[in-house]
């Protein structure tokens, strides 16, 4: 945990113990919180005042699905606003359609206002899932953004200069690497910071790869007289395997609409050390009680409980607390080596058929070869008990057929 740095009285305003709470929540998991010492002021002047702090997340709604990686920012918002403060899910509609270049090195293509539009209500569906919809402001910005016009635009870009502009690291090293920049590009992180000012936000909160853009936005709110907003980045979420970061592409994964049984197993595949990491980033009990269960666990509890509530507490958050305890059965039917309930029925036809082609048309094994190399390692079985033998074939009947952990079939063969 980030430990508040040299916690002192701001201003006129006490710092109370609430208040060092509300800072302790606020640096929970988190890479940066710049400059603390700003947003320690403005928790005790809203600890006094009554008056909530203003917390925004852009999200530039680029793709419609989001893994439990993208959570991690959407969980530090829920926190804030179980403070009490106003949270402001931004929808980027009108910074969409210029493409964000963090990260990148070559120019996105813009989405379309139809894309954009898709995109946006799956996103803010998704997000829902996490933060408290009646105590969420949702916005777009195109809102301030289109009214600004040419004029405008041309007077918010004087507010930067280029050379600032090329200190950030992609844009930096395609113009050392000789690849292009379009001057739109340039927009993106004005644009962004420029929404700062509209919202007049206290805090914004973003990924690690966000943090010029972030930063743009107290500039310009210093720009345009107003109070700078502090900026809080959160780190990009370990995947199943623990060493790269959540990608569908690595395939290492979860994803916030797979299904309850498929998201309670991949929870429980997680090593123990990356669970802790987890518990952190995701799960919404206390740090206290973490700490405790973490206690419990190095004086000899099994860590499989554990990770079993947290599996539990993850299901239960994208589905419900019923699919969660379904989902916990489920997973310990399948380790004792029992059969699930919901398994889909196949009918084929052709007995006497080999077990390598049986596999490969109930669509356990992707071909016959496949299927061999499953069952030379032992990874096949009928009505539980394992096959070893590639040449067995099967007779007319009935039969439970499992393939790995997960993959069963009742396969009807005639």
């Amino acid at each position: 945990m980030n430990q508040p740095a040299n916690v002192k009285p701001s201003g006129s305003f006490p710092v109370t113990d609430r208040v060092k709470e509300a800072l302790a929540v606020s640096l929970r998991g988190c890479d940066e919180l710049i400059p603390q010492e700003d947003w320690l002021k403005k928790l005790a002047r809203s600890e006094a005042t009554g008056v909530p702090l203003r917390i925004k997340l852009g999200l530039d709604p680029t793709a419609p699905d989001i893994h439990i990686g993208h959570t991690v920012v959407l969980n530090k918002m829920r926190q804030l606003q179980d403070l009490g403060h106003t949270v402001i899910f931004l929808i980027g509609d009108f910074t969409s359609m210029i493409g964000d270049p963090s990260g990148r090195n070559s120019t996105r293509p813009p989405l379309t206002p139809e894309q954009i539009k898709v995109n946006a209500e799956t996103y803010y569906k998704q997000a829902s899932l996490v933060l408290d919809p009646s105590k969420t402001e949702i916005r777009y910005n195109s809102e301030w953004s289109d009214p600004l016009g040419a004029r405008g635009m041309i007077q918010l870009a004087s507010r930067y200069t280029v050379a600032r502009m090329m200190e950030r690291n992609d844009f930096h090293d395609r113009f050392h690497g000789g690849q292009s920049i379009a001057v739109h590009e340039f927009l993106y992180p004005l644009m962004q910071g420029y929404d700062s000012v509209a919202l007049k936000s206290d805090l914004e909160l973003g990924g690690t790869d966000q943090k010029f853009n972030l930063l743009m936005g107290r500039h310009l709110q210093a720009e345009y007289g107003q109070e700078p907003q502090c900026i809080l980045t959160m780190p990009l979420l370990e995947g199943l395997d623990g060493v790269e970061k959540m990608s569908k592409s690595k395939n290492n994964y979860i994803g916030i609409s797979e299904a309850p049984n498929t998201m309670f197993a991949k929870v429980l595949s997680i090593s123990d050390v990356l669970m802790w990491r987890w518990y952190t980033l995701l799960s919404f009990k206390s740090e206290a009680e973490i700490a405790t269960l973490k206690a419990e666990v190095e004086a000899g509890r099994n860590p499989k409980d554990a990770k079993v509530a947290l599996a539990k507490e993850i299901t239960a958050r994208f589905h419900s607390a019923a699919e969660a305890d379904a989902a916990e059965q489920d997973f310990n039917n399948r380790s004792k080596g029992g059969v699930p309930d919901d398994i889909a029925e196949v009918s084929l036809t052709g007995a006497p058929l080999g077990i390598a082609q049986l596999l490969k048309q109930a669509g356990l094994a992707a071909s016959t070869s496949e299927g061999n190399r499953l069952i030379d390692g032992g990874g096949v079985r009928i009505d539980s008990s394992v096959v070893s033998d590639k040449g067995l074939k099967l007779d007319p009947g009935t039969y439970v057929v499992q393939v790995g952990k997960r993959k069963f079939a009742r396969v009807t063969l005639a």
